[in-house]
């Protein structure tokens, strides 16, 4: 069985479940690159039935906003039920720059809050489908299945990571109350994505004609220095909303009481950004050992 048929069987399988388990149609989610434009058009071939999902995380680049609103409206025209949910922290809508005060520090790769509040909430008591997959980085590798089961108790995660295996009868009798999770293409290498992509003639984000090879959040710090940049001269507006974030979070750590040991007052919001940047870390700013006490002071980062 090819990839492309192991990838529908496990949609198939994900939708039964999700009807008997849930009465509803699975959620397929997407984010507006190319693993979630496979996902949509697997999950089309399957001939199941499926609404679709996309988080707005407010700092995506206009043009995947686009394509998300073009690509749901030719799913809607189909017949298929899209949503848009809008990111809320403590029961407010909140958006990255709102957010960024709040937290008193910037995202960073250590303190990935933003990816929490802004991209994977939403789903909950349902069944959804991702586009995660292994080969994009070894965590995934260590962390994610096929299929899995998160229920509120992390210990009593249920992951699969083969189709045959012993615990699928499990997961496919479990009456846990969890998130479940089917993930259809997690064992596709980046080649195979691009390969199908072009053999069946998928719209994509435009970006990646534009030579981006990730499409997410603008300023995302797992997008390197390099990419960054190049984001921003390309977005300085995002530029200029960040500084403006980090100016308010600077005087909500003030307010704090905050400053000692981390950003000094005096500390300008442009100051965080180089150093945020990567550009070099300013003598006295935030350090690992602010990054531990403030993420035990909030339960949520």
């Amino acid at each position: 069985m090819d990839k492309e048929q192991t990838a529908i069987e496990r949609l198939r399988m994900a939708s039964e479940m999700s009807l008997k388990h849930y009465e509803t149609p699975l959620v397929v989610t997407t984010s507006g690159g190319k693993d979630s434009a496979v996902c949509v058009a697997l999950a089309e071939r399957a001939g199941i039935p499926f609404e679709a999902m996309h988080n707005h995380t407010t700092v995506d680049a206009p043009e995947t906003v686009r394509f998300v609103r073009e690509d749901f409206r030719r799913l809607e025209e189909k017949g298929v039920k899209c949503t848009i949910n809008f990111p809320v922290y403590k029961g407010q809508r909140v958006t990255m720059w709102s957010l960024i005060p709040q937290k008193l520090m910037p995202p960073t790769r250590v303190a990935r809050y933003c990816c929490s509040i802004l991209k994977e909430r939403g789903g909950n008591g349902r069944f959804i489908t991702t586009g995660v997959r292994w080969a994009e980085s070894v965590k995934r590798k260590k962390n994610r299945g096929i299929y899995e089961a998160s229920p509120p108790d992390k210990e009593k995660r249920i992951i699969l990571n083969n189709d045959n295996d012993d615990r699928r009868r499990l997961f496919e009798t479990c009456t846990l109350k969890a998130k479940r999770t089917c993930n259809p293409i997690i064992d596709w290498t980046d080649g195979e994505v691009w390969d199908y992509i072009e053999s069946e003639k998928l719209q994509i984000n435009p970006l990646y004609q534009c030579g981006f090879y990730r499409v997410g959040c603008i300023g995302c710090p797992m997008a390197g220095t390099a990419g960054r940049q190049r984001e921003f001269a390309l977005y300085p507006t995002y530029q200029a909303a960040y500084i403006r974030a980090f100016e308010r979070m600077i005087e909500e750590r003030i307010r704090r009481g905050k400053v000692d040991g981390s950003w000094r007052i005096g500390t300008t919001g442009l100051d965080v950004f180089h150093w945020w940047m990567e550009d070099g870390v300013l003598p006295g700013q935030l350090t690992f050992d602010d990054f531990a006490e403030l993420m035990e002071e909030d339960d949520d980062l």
